[in-house]
């Protein structure tokens, strides 16, 4: 069976939220391979300690980085955990990474609940 490989990403609001969405995941997690942004990635290693490949931050273009591996189609899932209401100027931009995701038929979750499914059905739909 393939190793799934999924990207996460959060806007600076919601990097709490992934922390924790990746917690309660964990017994899934770490038996995929994952990418994210740099910062939310630095998190995620430094406080649950799964092991992450780390793009760049998302202002200086890691969250093109994982659009990139999408249009490479090295990608099985994203979640990109985006503030809606007070997202700031620096923080990525999620329409090009959702149209990528799109022309290449990758799911991308963008708030916890669907981030769940996501999660489970690349997972348990293999």
């Amino acid at each position: 069976m393939k190793v799934k490989r999924i990207a996460l990403i959060a806007h600076d609001e919601k990097k709490p939220e992934i922390i924790d969405f990746v917690r309660r995941n964990r017994s899934i997690l770490i038996n995929c391979d994952l990418i994210a942004t740099g910062t939310t990635g630095k998190m995620i290693e430094e406080e649950i300690g799964l092991p992450i490949q780390r793009m760049e931050s998302g202002p200086l273009g890691g969250d093109q980085m994982i659009g990139a591996e999408v249009a490479r189609e090295r990608l099985d899932g994203v979640i990109f955990i985006r503030d809606p209401l007070t997202a700031q100027p620096h923080e990525p931009d999620i329409t090009a990474l959702l149209r990528v995701c799109d022309v290449h038929n990758v799911p991308l979750a963008t708030n916890l609940a669907t981030a769940e499914l996501i999660l489970h059905g690349i997972i348990e739909g293999n």
